[in-house]
């Protein structure tokens, strides 16, 4: 399928051969592991109809790429689905283990046998990006970590995420001994789509600020959402961004204006003030494209349906 490039980005640099390495502590393995994948304006990116599924704009959009947090979407969805099917609720208890307590990274700072609402937790995940809250969810649904990423890889396949294969459930760099997190801009696509047919979703994406803890005054943690986007991009109430050294800046992005919706995601990209004007411009040519009588470009633009 031909890509369809309406964006203006400049040079771009074919990605490098990701080598799976089961020794990373050695030093020719080390030698060979690139020090960052991301790509100026960003590696994979793609515009699609949220309703239709029509690809809009895509530019590198199967290009393989490290998700970082934006993972953590596949958590939520993994979890909303069983709530929805009553296999879990949102007031059951999430009891954390001393692995989870002991996960860094963006966190909540999850102490051992702390308990909180799966409710709270979820908005642990999605407002904080905690990656300790990650792994206690996991816990919960699945009773291990490894157990939850079978969950994850099971969804993916189900939904042709063709391209993408989880190894953690919360996307931090791998341990010695581990693999890369690995999907495309067109693959997380598929999974936003998804996601958002669960209506709970945007209660937990488009909120910007809420305390964790807040019954317990000295620790109390203020929320502040990693989505610069929300508040200041007409229609945008989701979805999740995510970085990590070795991939750069991404984002998963969706806003709706007169009963219309895009998502658009942008994949590693160099840093975060690119990541976000470059979200924006293509959630405005998707909009754009979507009506054209709106658009203020003269170029013709022609969809076609995502892969599913």
């Amino acid at each position: 399928m031909a890509a369809l490039v309406l964006l203006s980005t400049g040079p771009k640099v074919a990605l490098a051969a990701h080598k799976t390495t089961k020794s990373p502590s050695s030093a020719s393995s080390a030698s060979t592991r690139p020090s960052t994948i991301a790509q100026n304006p960003y590696l994979g990116a793609i515009v699609v109809d949220a309703n239709s599924g029509k690809v809009l704009l895509e530019d590198g959009g199967d290009k393989k790429g490290y998700p970082a947090s934006v993972l953590k979407l596949m958590d939520l969805l993994i979890i909303l689905e069983k709530i929805e099917q009553k296999q879990l609720s949102f007031q059951d208890p999430v009891t954390v283990s001393a692995k989870a307590a002991n996960t860094g990274g963006s966190q909540v700072y999850l102490a051992e046998n702390e308990t909180f609402p799966m409710d709270e937790m979820l908005y642990a995940l999605m407002v904080k990006s905690a990656n300790d809250a990650a792994v206690a969810l996991a816990e919960k649904v699945a009773g291990s970590t490894e157990a939850f990423t079978a969950l994850m890889n099971k969804k993916a396949k189900e939904l042709g995420m063709t391209s993408t294969v989880f190894h953690s459930v919360h996307g931090l760099p791998p341990a010695a001994g581990q693999e890369d997190d690995v999907t495309t801009a067109r693959d997380l696509s598929i999974l936003c789509r998804e996601l958002l047919k669960h209506p709970d979703t945007l209660r937990y994406t488009s909120t910007r600020q809420r305390p964790f803890r807040a019954n317990i005054e000295k620790r109390k943690i203020d929320m502040l959402t990693h989505n610069h986007l929300l508040g200041h991009l007409k229609g945008c109430d989701g979805l999740k961004t995510g970085y990590i050294a070795r991939a750069g800046f991404s984002i998963a992005v969706t806003a709706s204006r007169n009963n219309q919706r895009v998502i658009a995601i942008v994949l590693d990209s160099v840093d975060l003030k690119t990541r976000d004007a470059r979200a924006r411009e293509l959630v405005e040519k998707g909009f754009a494209a979507l009506d054209p009588a709106n658009s203020t470009s003269k170029e013709k633009v022609k969809t076609h349906t995502a892969k599913k």
